[in-house]
């Protein structure tokens, strides 16, 4: 069965920098979009960023300037840069993808199991 890994979360004072990270845990035919959300406490999960395999990417207004996503095509990763984070922010981070797993499947959903970022001094 094919996984979403995520990792890069943790703690980190208001002000720091998370580097958040997602890629499958094998090769993949096609991956047509992934994306971060976020869910923090009480609160429903929300989108924060995506890029499609193209490269186009797209934002929460309130995230743009801060957080930056981004793609090694490579290793089929997907980043999530987070900068001058506040408290927030604290929530947990999930990657999702649509994929194709082999070239004669159809594409469906994937969820990671999420990573915690937790924003505080």
């Amino acid at each position: 069965q094919v996984e979403l890994v995520e990792s890069g979360g943790g703690l980190v004072q208001p002000g720091g920098s998370l580097r958040l990270s997602c890629a499958p845990s094998e090769s993949i035919f096609n991956i047509y979009v992934m994306v971060w959300y976020r869910q923090a406490p009480e609160k429903q999960r929300e989108l924060v960023a995506s890029i499609t395999s193209g490269g186009k990417t797209n934002y929460k207004d309130s995230m743009k300037g801060r957080f930056s996503i981004s793609k090694d095509n490579t290793k089929n990763t997907t980043f999530l840069q987070m900068n001058s984070l506040v408290t927030d922010d604290t929530a947990v981070y999930f990657c999702y993808s649509r994929m194709a797993v082999r070239s004669y499947t159809s594409p469906k959903d994937y969820w990671g199991q999420g990573t915690q970022v937790t924003v505080s001094s």
